[in-house]
C-alpha cells in the first residue's frame, strides 16, 4: 500500500529551476513498492553527503527481506511533484515492544541509522519529511538510533514541534580517510616504525591482495564468514554473524553494492590460499571496515591482521570517499571501543539517539526514559490510543447503551 498526500506548505521552490513545484509525501508500506524504489533511492543517496553505507537501498531492502515482518514496513518519502524525484526519505518499521515505536530499518547489524535529505534542500524537504513523520507517529514514538553527529535526522529533531529527547548512543572511533602512509605519520615515531616493519613483513611473506569482482562477491563472502567462524571459535563470537539469515542478507546486499561502488570485498592470499577476506562499506562521506574473516594460523606467521586490513581499507576509503559537502572524508572503525583500535589515535565519536513524541504519546517517551510508574502510565496511553482503540470504544459504548 502507498498513501500519497501533499505537504503543508503546499508549494516550495525547486532549486535551480525557477519554478514552484509541489512537494508530495508518501507513506509506503508495500514490499514490492520498496523494491521498485532502487534507482530513485540511489540518486538521493548520492546527493546526501551525510549518508552512511547503511542507508543504501541495497543494504536496507536486503535487510528487510531477511529481518522484516509483514505489515510493519513504514517508508516516508518526499518527492518534488507526484512521481517526481526523491528529495527526502525515512526508512522505518513499526515495532510494538518494549513500546510502540517507528525505528530505522537495519537493526543491530547496521552501525548507523539516519534519514536521507538532498544536500540541495533549502529546508522545505526537511520540513515536509518532519510533517510526514508527525502524521505517521500518531500512537507511537519515533526512535532514531545510532545517528552519527551531523546526520540528517538532527534536522528533523530540530524541527519537531512535540516532546523530544537527544541521548547518547554507541561510541564509534573514526580516522581521516587518507592513505596508510598518512595514518602511520599520525603515530608517535616508535609506533610508526613498528607499523612500517609489520607492513614490510607482509611484503616479505608474499601476502597478495585482490579485490573481488561483482561476479565473485558471493563466493568471497562465503569464505569471509567461514574464516570469521574459525577465527572466533572458542571465543565470544557475535551469534548473528553465524546465522543463515545474516549470510543471505550480506550476500544479497553486497553484490549490488560492489557493482555500484558502495562496497569493496578484498581477499588476501598467501601461497595461493585465501587466508583473509575483508568487507569495507562506502558512502559519499564515510567508509567503514564492516566485517572480516582471517585464518587463525596467520598469527603463527607473525602477521598483524589489523595492520593488513587497515592498509587495504584506508587505500579504498581515500580513493572512494569525498567527504560530506566536499569536506574531509571519514574512515570509521564503527561501533566498539576495542583496545587495538586506539593504536591508531582515532577520534571518539558518540552516536545520538533522537526520540520524538506527540503530546498524546509523551507518556511513552517518559516510559522509555523513566521508571515503573510512568511505564504504567505509558501502558494506559497505549490502551487508550493504541491499535484497536476504535473497536474498544465501540464495545464500551455498546455495553453502556450509548450510541456510537
Amino acid at each position: 500500500m502507498t498513501a500519497t498526500y501533499p505537504t503543508r506548505p503546499k508549494y516550495a521552490r525547486a532549486p535551480g529551476t525557477g519554478l514552484d513545484t509541489e512537494l508530495v509525501t508518501e507513506l509506503v508500506t508495500d514490499e514490492d513498492a520498496f523494491a521498485a524504489l532502487g534507482p530513485a533511492w540511489a540518486r538521493l543517496y548520492r546527493r546526501c553527503g551525510t549518508a552512511t553505507p547503511f542507508l543504501s537501498h541495497a543494504w536496507l531492502h536486503s535487510w528487510w527481506r531477511s529481518y522484516g515482518r509483514p505489515g510493519r514496513l513504514r517508508l516516508l518519502l518526499v518527492r518534488r511533484g507526484r512521481g517526481g524525484e526523491l528529495v527526502a526519505a525515512a526508512p522505518l518499521m513499526l515495532v510494538r515492544r518494549p513500546l510502540p515505536a517507528l525505528v530505522p530499518l537495519g537493526g543491530p547489524v547496521s552501525d548507523y541509522g539516519d534519514v536521507l535529505l538532498d544536500d540541495g534542500d533549502d529546508g522545505s524537504a526537511a520540513r515536509a519529511l518532519t510533517e510526514a513523520l508527525w502524521r505517521a507517529a500518531r500512537t507511537a514514538l519515533i526512535d532514531f538510533r545510532e545517528v552519527r553527529p551531523g546526520g540528517a535526522a538532527e534536522r528533523v529533531h530540530a524541527l519537531w514541534r512535540g516532546p523530544r529527547r537527544a541521548l547518547d548512543d554507541s561510541l564509534c572511533l573514526e580516522l581521516p580517510a587518507v592513505p596508510m602512509d598518512e595514518l602511520v605519520a599520525r603515530l608517535p615515531s616508535g609506533k610508526a616504525q613498528r607499523v612500517r616493519a609489520k607492513l614490510r613483513r607482509l611484503t616479505a611473506l608474499g601476502v597478495e591482495r585482490r579485490v573481488a569482482g561483482p561476479g565473485e562477491v558471493a563466493a568471497a563472502l562465503h569464505r569471509l564468514l567461514e574464516l570469521h567462524r574459525s577465527q572466533w571459535r572458542g571465543r565470544g563470537v557475535t551469534a548473528e554473524h553465524l546465522r543463515p539469515r545474516f549470510r543471505e542478507h550480506l550476500v544479497r546486499a553486497v553484490g549490488p553494492m560492489v557493482s555500484a561502488g558502495d562496497a569493496v570485498v578484498t581477499e588476501f592470499r598467501l601461497g595461493g590460499d585465501v587466508v583473509a577476506v575483508d568487507l569495507t562499506l562506502l558512502s559519499p562521506g564515510l567508509a567503514g571496515g564492516y566485517l572480516y574473516g582471517a585464518d587463525p594460523r596467520l598469527r603463527e606467521r607473525k602477521v598483524d591482521v589489523a595492520v593488513m586490513l587497515l592498509d587495504a581499507c584506508s587505500g579504498q576509503a581515500s580513493a572512494a570517499v569525498r567527504g560530506a559537502a566536499g569536506g574531509r572524508g571519514v574512515l570509521s572503525l564503527l561501533r566498539g571501543d576495542e583496545p587495538y583500535k586506539h593504536h591508531w589515535r582515532p577520534e571518539p565519536v558518540v552516536s545520538r539517539r533522537l526520540v520524538l513524541a506527540r503530546r498524546r504519546t509523551a507518556p511513552l517517551l517518559a516510559a522509555l526514559l523513566g521508571g515503573a510508574a510512568v511505564r504504567r502510565r505509558g501502558a494506559e496511553v497505549l490502551r487508550r490510543w493504541g491499535p484497536g482503540r476504535q473497536e474498544r470504544r465501540a464495545r464500551d459504548h455498546r455495553s453502556t447503551g450509548r450510541q456510537t
